[in-house]
């Protein structure tokens, strides 16, 4: 038999290390999360919480209509928000990285695009009512030069501007780490491509693409992990006309539902971590770690 390894000074001072992180990791995500799976199996009235173990609250979500129509939505919201973010971050990022020679412009204008979160999300979105609304700068602007008769009403309160909203809240999380990525690249493959004849559009589907997958993981995953559990920004910019995950879970609670609002949370969870793992096998994030 293999004999047991025996247990030296250094093993105990690596557990010294590791426990405090070991601890906050405990109290502060796994007992949440523990507790919230707990409770979603609990019973309620309109008045009461009922500790007990029932799959009725999951039965509910997993059978109804409005919960599928709701995660449907906000896994559209979640698409719609990605493609842009990702539009607009390569695009930024590409030309921050290799068109601004000099590092002290690269800074300078990095430093610009985090102007907006100077502010709070909430200050961000209010902003764009007075913008978008039918009486609004826009609005006025295009009767005025004569570009629409009316004004037109899908600019607020509509999925156009919740899209809008998310886009303009959350694309540095896409900027940031496809940066970091493209700075990363060796400057010699790009020139090798060009010298073997490629031209730009090649040396980016073929060079820098391939080479910034990290970066684009790491901020498709914080993209999507934060609109789908996004409520606030639905609900505003909607005028509470669409529906999202995080406003069902907001009503629940708001009603006192706790057991459905846990169970709903999990759910999401689930839902979360399978596109999360998703992307992982696509992407190797660890790369950019």
């Amino acid at each position: 038999m293999k004999p047991f390894a025996r247990f030296s000074p250094g093993d105990a001072t690596s557990y010294v290390q590791v426990a405090p992180l070991a601890v906050i990791f405990a109290l502060f995500l796994v007992v949440p999360i523990a507790t919230i799976i707990v409770v979603s199996f609990w019973d309620y009235d309109e008045f009461r919480i009922l500790p007990d173990f029932i799959w009725d609250n999951y039965l509910y979500l997993l059978t109804s209509k409005v919960t599928l129509a709701t995660y449907v939505n906000t896994v559209k919201y979640a698409a719609l928000v990605w493609a842009l973010t990702f539009s607009i971050g390569f695009t930024v990022a590409y030309f921050l990285a290799f068109h601004v020679r000099t590092q002290t412009w690269q800074i300078v204008l990095f430093v610009l695009c985090t102007i907006p979160f100077w502010t709070s999300n909430i200050i961000r979105m209010i902003s764009w009512i007075p913008f978008l609304g039918r009486n609004g700068l826009l609005n006025s602007t295009l009767v005025h030069l004569g570009v629409v008769d009316e004004p037109l009403e899908f600019l607020l309160f509509s999925d156009f501007a919740v899209v809008l909203a998310f886009v303009h809240l959350y694309t540095l999380f896409m900027v940031v780490p496809i940066f970091n990525s493209m700075m990363r690249i060796d400057r010699s493959l790009i020139e090798a491509a060009v010298d073997a004849g490629a031209s730009g559009w090649q040396v980016i589907r073929n060079v820098i693409l391939p080479l910034t997958k990290p970066g684009i993981g790491i901020g498709s995953i914080f993209v999507v992990t934060l609109v789908m559990g996004d409520f606030i920004t639905v609900r505003l910019m909607s005028g509470g006309q669409s529906s999202s995950v995080g406003i069902a879970m907001s009503n629940e609670i708001a009603l006192l539902q706790y057991p459905a609002a846990a169970a709903n949370a999990v759910v999401l969870l689930i839902v979360v971590l399978l596109m999360v793992a998703a992307m992982l096998r696509v992407v190797d994030v660890r790369k950019e770690l």
